[in-house]
């Protein structure tokens, strides 16, 4: 690292001051070009160690730049940086080459550990693997911190066959993250089969997995493929994994490990050239302790985790997602799209739920179907959401009302002195929470400056706990 030499490539003069501040604090030797093209030139002389290059730049953008220092330079990590954080971005990153991806805005510690870990890939002779680009349509919205991640993993793994578990509630989109991983993969020109293990009759799940001979059992009249079958040289999406019976866990296990298995009254091994990526809403872990999952084949389906967000969690979607989804809602009716009112759409963001997207997809279809006229007020949204509206904006105050009363009747004194530290605590966790431990982003959410936000946590022991 001492030798590191690390270049900044963005037409933005305030972003390259910035990082260059702090690169130069950390101790990374740094130098800045406020264009592609100059950096190419440069190229012709010096090599770097890592570079971080934006994406939009007049001229010569991110991509085009990446490409052309790749054809000469394959092993020199280079991050892009964008403002376009959606999962078209992130993919087309990772498939071109990209060492990583850093969605703006974002917080200059993150840059620098990244910028530390290219350069640390670049000395021990480590690059990412180059692919044609692909270009995946917008079935999977997002600007979150959370989705973020999702796109990231979905990016790393575009050069790869690696088994993947999928946890997320349900109605996340864990079957739309499923076909992008499969559709970005080397096995995209085989079939993706989809089974959702709950909503298969236990008693008909094993022949639906792996195909049965004719006349093994009453109504058998031909020979039936599987899935497993079906997704030959393809992929294998089993949602709800935690609900297979025990004896099939027994059998995917096999299957896993060996690589063939045999129809129900077969004889002959069959060649099983087939990706697994499984899908939960469950803890499979509590499950493996309760003795309910296999422990092996947890560990056998836990390759790769990738966890989705639930949609409370990530709520700042929401107005993408809600013009999205009444757009859509409009074409299927053949209908104009309407307009939801700015309250409207404040008001949806504070709700919890609990179906999540595919919830919020029906919203939507419901609003183009009942809704009057061609701008949605509050007065046309569903009773039971603006029964949520009351509860949500007086449940916490009345509480908080309730508890003063309390303890000015038991003749308490100094509560102010016991209840702002427990406030603060949690406001301080829910932030940290929401930007997965970015302290940065976290104190924006909170309305503090970041050293505020270090002071607080330290005064309050909440250290440790924010690591």
């Amino acid at each position: 690292m001492n030798d590191a030499n690390v270049w900044i490539v963005d037409d933005d003069q305030a972003m390259r001051w910035v990082l260059e501040r702090a690169f130069e604090k950390a101790g990374i030797p740094v130098t800045a070009f406020e264009s592609a093209t100059t950096a190419l030139r440069t190229l012709e002389h010096h090599v770097p160690t890592a570079i971080l290059t934006d994406v939009r730049m007049p001229g010569m953008d991110g991509f085009e730049f990446l490409q052309r220092i790749k054809a000469e330079h394959p092993m020199l990590p280079i991050i892009i940086m964008t403002a376009h954080s959606d999962l078209q971005s992130a993919v087309g990153a990772y498939e071109k080459g990209a060492f990583d991806y850093l969605p703006k805005p974002f917080d200059v510690d993150e840059a620098i550990e990244l910028a530390r870990r290219a350069c640390l890939a670049a000395g021990s002779g480590q690059s990412a693997v180059q692919s044609a680009a692909a270009e995946p349509p917008d079935r999977i919205i997002g600007k979150s911190p959370a989705m973020q991640e999702v796109f990231r993993a979905i990016g790393r793994l575009s050069n790869s066959s690696m088994t993947v578990l999928i946890n997320g509630a349900s109605g996340t989109g864990k079957e739309l993250v499923a076909q992008e991983l499969h559709e970005h993969s080397p096995r995209a020109i085989g079939p993706f089969i989809a089974l959702n293990m709950a909503a298969i009759p236990r008693d008909l799940l094993e022949a639906e997995l792996f195909g049965h001979e004719k006349g093994v059992f009453t109504g058998a009249l031909a020979m039936r493929k599987g899935r497993f079958e079906q997704a030959h040289k393809g992929t294998l999406f089993l949602d709800e994994i935690g609900d297979m019976p025990a004896d099939l866990q027994t059998r995917l296990l096999r299957i896993l490990s060996d690589g063939h298995f045999y129809r129900i009254g077969g004889h002959d091994p069959i060649q099983a050239d087939v990706r697994i990526i499984a899908a939960t809403h469950q803890d499979l872990q509590a499950r493996v302790r309760k003795g309910e999952f296999r422990e092996d084949l947890f560990h056998r389906l836990n390759v790769i985790r990738i966890s989705i967000p639930s949609l409370h969690e990530r709520s700042e979607d929401i107005p993408v997602l809600l013009k999205h989804f009444m757009q859509s809602s409009a074409r299927e009716l053949g209908t104009e799209a309407k307009l939801l009112a700015e309250d409207v759409v404040e008001h949806l963001c504070t709700l919890q739920w609990p179906g999540n997207v595919r919830q919020l997809e029906n919203v939507c279809r419901w609003l183009t179907v009942m809704a009057a006229g061609n701008e949605i007020h509050m007065q046309d949204l569903p009773l039971d959401m603006l029964k949520d509206e009351i509860t949500d904006a007086l449940s916490w105050q009345s509480l908080l009302r309730e508890w003063a009363d309390r303890e000015f009747s038991k003749g308490s004194s100094s509560i102010w002195n016991q209840a702002l530290p427990e406030f603060e605590s949690i406001m301080i966790q829910a932030a940290m929470k929401k930007t997965g431990g970015r302290r940065q982003k976290a104190a924006k959410l909170l309305g503090w400056g970041r050293n505020t936000l270090t002071r607080k946590i330290q005064e309050l022991g909440l250290f440790e706990k924010a690591q």
